[in-house]
């Protein structure tokens, strides 16, 4: 059978899992429609869940700080909180259980860039990145070698998987989803949509996986969070581009990559051009989202460039996105499992955020982090009204016993 994320969030499956009398968490206030003026330096965009280190990063560049510092300021919040599961310790893992982590970051001033990709065991991979431009001469370094100039730089090796984390990547084994092909531009995609069943099952699928999760001893109050993650895997990504009073600019992507993901597999963060880039000429620009879409795009890049060519941040942002569009054909029922947020600061100030669809599920919508003086979430503008559904789509035989 094929869970929906919109009957999902609707309580179709999960009414009963909210737990009782659990205390709302405090978010800050959405603005409902981007300002769309060009800011006073120094500027802060970033992706929405750096929000919380905008302030720390605004007061560093307000004080003479290096923009790439700045940058790492807010990026590396996520990364060293271990309930932050989208990037850094706590970051949920590859198919087999282990953490892997990607980065990259362009420094304006010196036009240099930095980059590592499948890194194991080293929590900090954004200042990595930032090492590997500073203190090699190369660009980007993978893996084992990239671990070993980590540790050899002063790093410390660590788990990072936490006992969250891998509780829940416990309950994604039950699941027998996976990231295997086909894919979404292959001809066959087709075949990852076969045993399909009645939506009515999808109540006795998400109680099984309640079942489960309460074997593994999560929490009650942690459990819908965990199905969540296992039914419909997320990207995990945090992008952050600043800009100084002095009109200087850099730009960093910091991920633990996309759930469950194949072990060695690289999305677009760690590839300059496509996660991050930044041309202290025109601007800044990054993403979060699908990698292997963005990558196709160079996406970042192709940003920048349509600044260099005269587009304003909100039309260059939307060129980017109606590209990933084109590599479809315009195809909906294939682009409704896509989705892609960026993030556009030009050297003048001036910002954007764009993304495919308004939000990943209903009444949460994609976000924008923004610092001129006064750190707030925006929501951005979608090429498409809605939410996109889940790729893969869960397929869980009625006889599986989770």
């Amino acid at each position: 059978m094929t869970l929906s994320r919109r009957d999902f969030v609707s309580g179709i499956a999960l009414g009963a899992l909210a737990a009782p009398g659990a205390a709302a968490t405090a978010a800050p206030a959405v603005e409902a429609k981007q300002r769309m003026r060009a800011a006073s330096a120094p500027v802060i965009v970033s992706a929405g869940n750096g929000f919380a280190y905008l302030e720390r990063a605004y007061e560093l560049l307000h004080g003479g700080a290096d923009t790439l510092e700045a940058a790492i300021a807010v990026v590396s919040g996520p990364e060293d909180d271990p309930n932050d599961d989208s990037v850094g310790l706590g970051g949920l893992p590859n198919e087999e259980g282990v953490v892997e982590l990607d980065a990259s970051c362009m420094h304006g001033p010196s036009r240099r860039a930095g980059s590592v990709g499948g890194v194991r065991n080293i929590r900090n991979v954004s200042r990595l990145a930032r090492d590997v431009m500073l203190h090699s001469g190369h660009v980007m370094l993978v893996g084992e070698g990239a671990e070993r100039f980590a540790v050899a730089r002063g790093f410390s090796r660590e788990n990072l998987l936490t006992e969250a984390s891998r509780k829940t990547w416990l309950l994604w084994k039950e699941s027998h989803s996976d990231w295997w092909g086909p894919g979404l531009a292959d001809p066959a995609w087709r075949d990852r949509l076969h045993g399909r069943h009645q939506a009515s099952a999808q109540v006795e699928v998400v109680q099984r996986l309640q079942a489960l999760a309460q074997d593994l001893g999560i929490a009650p109050q942690q459990q819908m969070a965990a199905i969540r993650k296992v039914l419909f895997p997320p990207t995990g990504t945090i992008h952050c581009s600043t800009l100084a009073a002095s009109g200087e600019m850099s730009g960093i992507t910091t991920t633990s990559g996309l759930a469950w993901k194949l072990p060695g597999r690289l999305g677009d963060t760690p590839i300059i051009g496509a996660g991050c880039y930044t041309d202290p000429d025109v601007g800044s620009a990054g993403a979060t989202g699908s990698g292997e879409e963005n990558i196709k795009v160079a996406g970042a890049h192709t940003i920048v460039e349509n600044m260099r060519r005269g587009m304003a941040p909100l039309e260059a942002g939307m060129d980017a996105l109606k590209r990933i569009v084109r590599n479809y054909g315009g195809d909906m029922e294939r682009l409704k499992y896509i989705d892609m947020t960026y993030y556009v600061l030009r050297k003048d100030g001036a910002y954007a955020g764009v993304s495919l669809w308004t939000g990943y599920e209903p009444g949460h919508p994609h976000t924008i982090a923004v610092h001129d003086g006064a750190p707030r979430l925006e929501k951005t503008v979608s090429l498409y009204e809605g939410a996109s559904q889940e790729w893969p789509p869960l397929v869980v035989p009625d006889k599986v016993h989770l």
